[in-house]
């Protein structure tokens, strides 16, 4: 790496870290398509990941009073199988395919906070499969892939508190099954990375620190909105990067 990549990639975990610490969302959807202009992937999901897991567990960890584990509990198998999918992806894809799959996904989410797509109605259980399965795989691919299960989730689960529960577990189980098979496909063991989530640490602390204190004026369509900017833009950079 070369002195700007360093600088570049503060800042870059700085703005997804300050924005994660004010939405509670939103890392892993700004920080990997960013990071992945100029680093690789498997260097960068496996990071991504450390990180999110240690801001998961600062922001609160799981409320287990209000999970709701029946929602949850049928998300989990699948789940597990898209891991292993993505993960296994990541070792043997060839690094453009990987890029532009990445930018499409990253741009579907951005054009879906633009135009502020959302929605409540109760679906069908068996959507759980399609979104565990989608879920599962692109997270471990790409780092990202919380958006498929707060849409099923969303339209499962009226209830606020209940519904925050439930992402809290999820993604802290979830988490830990990607680590798991993250060491066990070798994705973990480079001392490298593991430097890195150290070092990366002190921002990730201060970025979530000021994100959670800061009152900016703006408001949460407003933040979903910058959001959606933001990721579009990443999206359009990794297209013309793998172009």
């Amino acid at each position: 790496m070369e002195v700007w990549h360093y600088g570049a990639a503060a800042a870059i975990l700085l703005l997804a870290y300050f924005i994660r610490g004010i939405a509670g969302f939103g890392s892993g959807l700004i920080a990997v398509p960013l990071l992945a202009l100029f680093l690789p992937l498997t260097f960068v999901v496996p990071l991504i990941l450390l990180l999110d897991f240690t801001a998961s567990l600062i922001l609160g960890g799981v409320d287990f009073k209000h999970v709701q584990w029946k929602e949850v509990g049928v998300l989990l198998p699948f789940s597990l199988v898209g891991v292993i999918i993505g993960t296994q992806l990541l070792i043997n894809l060839p690094v453009i395919p990987m890029l532009l799959t990445l930018a499409v996904f990253v741009g579907i989410f951005a054009i879906r906070n633009l135009l502020n797509v959302h929605g409540n109605k109760l679906i069908s259980q068996w959507w759980a499969i399609p979104a565990s399965l989608t879920g599962g795989t692109v997270s471990a691919l790409f780092g990202t892939g919380g958006p498929p299960y707060v849409i099923y989730l969303n339209h499962r689960i009226p209830e606020k508190t209940q519904l925050r529960a439930a992402f809290s577990a999820l993604f802290f189980i979830e988490g830990g099954m990607r680590i798991i098979t993250f060491f066990i496909a070798g994705l973990l063991l480079s001392q490298t990375i593991w430097w890195s989530a150290l070092g990366a640490l002190p921002l990730m602390l201060i970025a979530l620190y000021i994100g959670g204190r800061i009152h900016i004026g703006i408001s949460q369509a407003q933040m979903t909105q910058l959001v959606g900017v933001l990721l579009l833009i990443a999206s359009i950079s990794l297209t013309v990067k793998a172009l």
